[in-house]
């Protein structure tokens, strides 16, 4: 029973006072239940900002949030249940090869996922492409569609963490999002709550990430992991590079096509698929599926080379209510496509990510603000790479619009957003664990 008022709470945290466990534990509750005002929940977010909190504190507060809803129990499953987290990034769709890969190698995963807002997609957004997929499931149904499928990405319920639910409606309206105690605390609950046993923390960096200086980024993984090793989760985190686009593509339907292509066996983006395979290897040890990294790289490849992990996302796209035949289902597809001609010759020497985000926010394939309209074939496709070698009139992307006018917009944003020199630069590594 929460005993402890609103108002004391917030003073201590505003104050830089610790509080206890159990008081985090009435502070979700507080939250959770409707207790505490809009006004209060944003006040206790500025506190933290302003004073933020220590590691155990961190950690409580994590277990609070979870323990403010529903926690889904996978104990009578034969295998593993494994999960990852992006920080997020233009072209990310690693989640949607990840998940069907993973459980063809035995593991279970039902993955909670978002929607975009800004710059990054969300992957519910590239997951509702597909005519009829439902991400909005009952406890009921995840748990069957999980046990039979071996995996799931859905969104969140209402009843799992309601209390990080509440309070991240309102860091969005405060300026509290990028806290990092409160990121912290509102990934690991949700992970938590869904019944990870281990996790893959993908940080994302450079022009294209939430965290693009590195040193936020270092700052953000050490949070995580102490949390993490303080209620029971295996995790392992890495870098990865946002100095360009993930794969050759930005939009939702582009974006589930190229994970088709690579699911398929059909050409896509090598570093898209080193990545997957990357993050898969690092979970099967982690849940102790593959003995060593030599055993986690055969299990991994053989499952995508042989067809089993393509089998699984179709399995779970048709049991989620999507095309009974996801890979012979035609995606949307934009009726103006415009290429992006380079005005001169040279190596792709950088590239502004974010304003590749930007412009597939722009073209529709985005939203600004929660709950607002997206168009599913808006976006960019070809990408060219960063040190790739372009001449002149050739093309450094593809736009995909609504109108002769959206088209011509979005070439002059891509344009500038490409910067071409006479040397290649220096190569930079796509990942590297910490």
């Amino acid at each position: 029973m929460n005993t402890w008022p609103a108002a004391v709470l917030i003073r201590a945290k505003r104050e830089g006072r610790r509080l206890d466990a159990a008081q985090w534990q009435a502070l979700a509750e507080g939250i959770a239940s409707e207790a505490w005002s809009e006004g209060q929940v944003g006040a206790f977010a500025m506190a933290v900002a302003w004073r933020g909190l220590d590691a155990a504190e961190c950690r409580d507060f994590t277990l609070a949030l979870r323990d403010s809803g529903r926690r889904l129990d996978w104990r009578d499953l034969p295998g593993p249940v494994l999960d990852k987290h992006s920080t997020g990034g233009v072209g990310d769709c690693v989640s949607l090869a990840l998940a069907p890969l993973l459980a063809a190698c035995g593991a279970y995963v039902p993955m909670i996922s978002g929607r975009g807002l800004g710059h990054t997609g969300g992957t519910l957004d590239k997951l509702e492409s597909l005519p009829g997929y439902d991400v909005n499931l009952d406890p009921a149904r995840l748990a069957k569609v999980v046990r039979e499928v071996g995996c799931a990405i859905v969104g969140q319920s209402a009843d799992l963490v309601p209390a990080d639910r509440r309070l991240y409606a309102v860091r969005d309206v405060t300026a509290t999002v990028d806290v990092p105690e409160l990121i912290v605390a509102s990934i690991l609950s949700k992970k938590l709550a869904g019944g990870a046993q281990a996790l893959v923390l993908d940080i994302k960096t450079g022009s294209g990430a939430q965290t693009p200086a590195e040193a936020d980024a270092q700052a953000l993984a050490a949070r995580m992991q102490a949390v993490a090793a303080g209620s029971g989760l295996q995790l392992a985190a890495m870098f990865s590079d946002m100095g360009q686009v993930l794969g050759r593509t930005a939009g939702n339907a582009l974006e589930v096509q190229g994970v088709l292509d690579l699911l398929a066996g059909r050409p896509h983006c090598p570093r898209l698929r080193a990545l997957v395979l990357a993050q898969a290897e690092k979970l099967l040890r982690l849940g102790g599926i593959a003995q060593d990294a030599a055993d986690a790289q055969r299990r991994t490849e053989q499952a995508l080379d042989s067809g089993a992990a393509a089998e699984r996302f179709a399995r779970m796209v048709a049991a989620l209510g999507g095309p009974a035949d996801v890979f012979a289902h035609a995606l949307p597809q934009a009726p103006v496509q415009r290429t992006v001609e380079a005005q001169a010759a040279g190596f792709v020497a950088a590239i502004d990510v974010r304003a590749l985000g930007e412009c597939v926010v722009d073209l529709g394939g985005g939203r600004r603000v929660p709950g607002a309209a997206i168009d599913p074939a808006m976006g960019l496709s070809d990408v060219a790479e960063r040190g790739q070698r372009i001449e002149r009139d050739a093309p450094l992307a593809i736009v995909h619009a609504r109108s002769e006018a959206d088209a011509e917009r979005a070439v002059a944003q891509v344009r500038v957003a490409f910067t071409l020199g006479e040397d290649a630069p220096a190569s930079v590594p796509a990942w590297r664990w910490l």
